[in-house]
């Protein structure tokens, strides 16, 4: 872990943490006001940002906000970044800001047509352009943000609490968008947008809110409601139901006791209807490579008891699942992969757009010409649904191959697995439920785009991890000076029981 120091100006903090010139102190309306500021400013909690961020989070998704919060919160983070001077930053930064400035410098790149592409048109590619910049950018203000917070502002114990708040959240969400799937509505700040940025397709579909997308997915049924909330798509549900539910079981199964850890198992339990029922074989693989990891660390650590314990209530749980009527609905899932073909032919689509612009890519995602049967069932009046699926929409992997090409691929997978291997010898459950989420956003790049929520809990996880890693580091530095301390004394004593004989 390394540090930033940027320059500062003349308002440095004064005692009570705020700028000591420019603030009128005593006297006058001016002074009074500025009195009044001050004493309400310092009413906000330590990390309110992150805190406003988990616990607000289904409001914010309600009023149509999820795409656009974390830029907002990210203000009063980069200003109390700002205001701390010296910035830590996580391990392989400099991998991360290649891929930020690749996200801008492709923006050279949006009125550029990419091979069997229809040509851009409209005005929604630079908005489209601008929102990722601004997230991306965010996104890593609100990660430089988690890891320069002390101990004493949000301990990394609460931290983890939050994620398990989420987890609940969403796993509320999964039964009201299976039980009550065609609930929907319009979110509030679409009557307050400019109706030309409202009509903008991506901004349109946040407007319009769904618990759950009803989709062809089974054979013989015309369709199936898959949960989404309190996400914007299924498959978002499903990643972060994953890397949620990990955080869930440190918190309150690992590290919670008594009426609370029994609330974890039960509630663990209860989020297996919600996880069959999204019909998500990407969610379903990725808890087997959990499942997977986790015993390999711990029969590396020979814990032995416990891993037994794992695999005993990891197979007793199959057993249940298969012979219940969710079996019968997870085998007919496995055995459609209605979507294979097409992701298939999005895949092949961006790495040969990748060929085609292998440095900056296309800044974007493109609307492949027809579809992946042929070139000539593209959309029209009759079939809205037909053909012209988007290059770089099948996952956050194909997403960077089209828009900022091999470059940002590279980054962003370099960045991550960078990360994994300095945090390997953390075998605390932070360390190892930190790695095991890096994993998932390595997986689930090749299934599901990561913008916004799960790029953001895999970015939190890394200054999770970052934090965790002082700690243990400094525990292990007193373990030893307080082991050579022993030796020391053990020496002495020695010494002189030989100096009296």
């Amino acid at each position: 872990m390394s540090t930033l120091a940027p320059s500062r100006s003349a308002g440095e903090p004064g005692p009570a943490g705020l700028p000591t010139s420019g603030i009128p102190t005593s006297g006058g309306p001016a002074g009074g006001r500025a009195a009044r500021l001050g004493r309400w400013s310092l009413r906000l909690p330590p990390a309110w940002p992150v805190t406003a961020l988990f616990v607000l989070y289904p409001v914010w998704w309600a009023l149509g906000l999820p795409s656009f919060i974390f830029a907002i919160l990210a203000v009063p983070m980069a200003f109390q970044l700002y205001r701390k001077g010296t910035v830590r930053v996580p391990p392989g930064f400099g991998i991360w800001l290649i891929l930020l400035v690749w996200v801008v410098l492709s923006g050279l790149m949006l009125d550029l047509t990419a091979p069997d592409t229809l040509p851009p048109s409209g005005s929604g590619r630079y908005i489209g352009w601008a929102i990722r910049v601004m997230n991306y950018t965010a996104l890593t203000v609100t990660m430089l943000y988690v890891i320069n917070l002390s101990e004493r502002e949000l301990p990394r114990h609460r931290l983890v609490r939050l994620f398990g708040f989420m987890a609940v959240v969403t796993i509320v969400g999964g039964y009201v968008g299976a039980l009550f799937p065609q609930l929907k509505f319009i979110a509030p700040l679409n009557y307050v947008l400019p109706s030309a940025i409202a009509k903008e397709p991506f901004v349109s579909r946040l407007m319009h809110v769904e618990v759950a997308q009803v989709q062809e997915v089974l054979a013989g049924e015309a369709s199936s409601p898959r949960p989404a909330a309190p996400f914007e798509y299924t498959n978002t549900w499903g990643e972060n139901m994953a890397i949620l539910l990990i955080w869930f079981i440190v918190g309150w199964v690992v590290l919670g006791g008594g009426f609370r850890r029994f609330t974890g198992y039960a509630l663990v339990v209860a989020a297996v209807f919600p996880i069959v029922y999204s019909l998500n074989r990407g969610l379903w693989i990725g808890l087997v490579i959990a499942a997977v990891y986790v015993a390999v660390r711990l029969a590396l650590r020979g814990r032995i008891a416990v891993l037994a314990g794992l695999a005993l209530a990891t197979a007793l749980g199959g057993v249940l699942i298969l012979a219940s009527p969710l079996g019968n609905l997870l085998n007919e899932r496995m055995a459609n992969g209605h979507s294979d073909d097409i992701r298939a032919t999005l895949s092949n689509g961006a790495v040969n757009a990748a060929n085609h612009s292998p440095v900056l890519g296309y800044g974007a995602n493109r609307a492949l010409i027809g579809s992946n049967r042929s070139i000539a069932v593209g959309k029209s009046a009759d079939c809205k649904q037909c053909g012209n699926r988007e290059l770089g929409s099948n996952g956050q992997l194909w997403n960077l191959l089209t828009g900022q090409g091999y470059v940002g691929a590279v980054c962003y997978s370099g960045f991550f697995l960078w990360c994994l291997w300095r945090f390997r010898h953390d075998h605390t459950p932070i360390g190892i439920a930190g790695s095991l989420v890096l994993i998932l956003m390595l997986f689930f790049q090749f299934l599901y785009g990561s913008l916004n929520t799960t790029l953001a809990y895999g970015l939190i996880s890394v200054a999770l991890l970052t934090r965790n890693d002082v700690h243990v580091r400094a525990a292990r530095r007193e373990a030893l000076a307080a082991r050579a301390a022993r030796t020391e004394g053990a020496e002495l004593r020695a010494r002189l029981e030989r100096g009296k004989h």
